[in-house]
């Protein structure tokens, strides 16, 4: 099954392009680069000069997908990457827009 901004957050996030849209911690807006790993409640982005771990929860991250950019709230994503396949039976509205 292909990556659609609708079906986002219940896929494998590795080797996404994501950028920190908005924390609570403001030294980590606007970090963006390659998603290398994921845990249950941190993104690990590889940058052009380290990798960052980022906390999902309070963050809001903005991932391209081809012609779309998605934004997706950390909340969304907090769980194990192999657990989010089985909420697809419920239903999130995502924001996304062409790029």
């Amino acid at each position: 099954m292909n990556i659609t901004p609708h079906n986002l957050i219940y896929h494998e996030l590795i080797g996404l392009n994501v950028t920190v849209a908005n924390s609570t911690n403001t030294c980590q807006n606007g970090i963006s680069g390659i998603i290398v790993d994921e845990t249950k409640n941190m993104l690990v982005i590889e940058t052009n000069d380290s990798c960052k771990q980022i906390p999902k929860k309070c963050n809001t991250f903005h991932f391209e997908l081809g012609e779309y950019n998605v934004s997706v709230c950390g909340s969304l994503l907090l769980s194990q990457p192999e657990n989010r396949i089985k909420m697809r039976n419920k239903k999130h509205k995502l924001n996304w827009r062409c790029a």
